[in-house]
């Protein structure tokens, strides 16, 4: 009679262990995955800024790693018809070279005085544009969200917690005394023209609005009973404050992150209308208005295409932004998954009932 060694059986019920925590780990995903299918079936504008940002983050990744890669095994590939800043052949009218050219098969958004195709500039200026706004607000988030973190939740009287929240929240509202706007152009005016000044304008005003929204949550979730229940229980003020305080904030932070993106875009660009943004070789959409602003009636496409490149970019983030909210609170998720049961339901029992 063969025995099974002892030292099997652990390794089975370990293995059945994991395999089951995979499992769970799977149907929840699944489960959560239809919850987000049926928020976006119900909310048709949610849907279509969750395409849009899926389209454009693609694209701006694509457009920078597709010549990366085949560069790196011969020549380069590039996903606009002609280079940005590429001079083309203006075409001869009478006895004067006409370059801008009004759009056509051949030049989608038109060219530009230099003979530059605005498409390849537009598209171009995408993964810049889309960069700049991540890189703001989530630096905003990590910075603003940790100081406000320590600002609502060591908030006692009399401690250095105490004194550390009420340093932060001082210094919070003398940057907040300015318009961010304002105070952004006096920074970058002051560093120099040059797309790191700029950015770094843009983030030294930018994070105290994450400060006050993130200690306002964390104050209307520190008094809660199960974080007085926590404490009873002996649970370290670490673990209550990753366990309990950051999971139940995060809605409203990510939320607003969303449509910061956009926000940070649209003054971005503005520095760049101004004309102490990046430089005029580097394609940029706020530089692209700037430059052509005074063709806006003569020649238009120059600037109603990046001007509609800003629009485009900012109402996606904005709409996905907005169901984002929905999607992440469990009220509203349970209300937009209950309206997509099919109308034939409802009205199946009346006519039963007629029968």
């Amino acid at each position: 009679m063969e025995v099974t060694p002892t030292s099997a059986v652990p390794s089975r019920s370990v293995d059945a262990r994991s395999g089951g925590s995979l499992r769970s780990y799977v149907r929840s995903f699944r489960s959560g995955a239809r919850n987000v299918f049926k928020v976006l079936r119900a909310n048709p504008l949610t849907l279509v800024g969750f395409i849009l940002v899926v389209f454009l983050c693609l694209a701006a990744v694509l457009i920078v790693l597709v010549p990366a890669v085949t560069g790196a095994f011969g020549r380069p590939v590039y996903l606009t018809p002609y280079g940005p800043n590429e001079l083309l052949p203006c075409p001869p009218v009478g006895n004067q070279s006409i370059c801008e050219q009004a759009p056509s098969g051949a030049h989608w958004f038109g060219t530009d005085r230099s003979g530059r195709d605005v498409f390849s500039r537009v598209v171009a200026a995408l993964p810049l544009d889309l960069a700049i706004g991540f890189l703001v607000a989530g630096f905003s988030l990590l910075v603003g969200g940790g100081l406000g973190l320590i600002a609502g939740f060591w908030d006692r009287p009399g401690t250095i917690g105490g004194a550390l929240s009420l340093t932060i929240m001082r210094v919070t509202d003398v940057f907040l005394a300015f318009p961010s706007l304002v105070l952004a152009l006096a920074i970058a005016a002051t560093l120099g023209r040059g797309t790191v000044p700029s950015v770094l304008a843009i983030l030294l005003t930018w994070w105290p609005y994450y400060v006050r929204l993130t200690r306002g949550e964390v104050l209307a979730v520190k008094y809660q009973p199960y974080i007085a229940a926590a404490r009873a229980a002996g649970v370290s003020e670490w673990r209550i404050l990753s366990r309990h305080v950051v999971r139940n904030i995060l809605e409203p932070l990510v939320v607003y992150f969303t449509m910061d993106v956009g926000t940070v875009l649209v003054v971005f660009s503005t520095i760049a209308f101004i004309g102490i943004g990046v430089p005029a070789d580097v394609p940029e959409w706020g530089t692209m208005i700037q430059a052509y602003g005074d063709f806006l009636i003569v020649y238009p496409w120059m600037v109603v295409f990046p001007g509609l490149a800003i629009f485009v970019t900012v109402l996606a983030f904005s709409l996905l932004g907005d169901g984002l909210r929905d999607i992440l609170d469990p009220r509203s998720r349970r209300a937009l998954t209950q309206a997509q049961v099919p109308t034939t339901m409802a009205m199946g029992v009346p006519a039963s009932a007629e029968a």
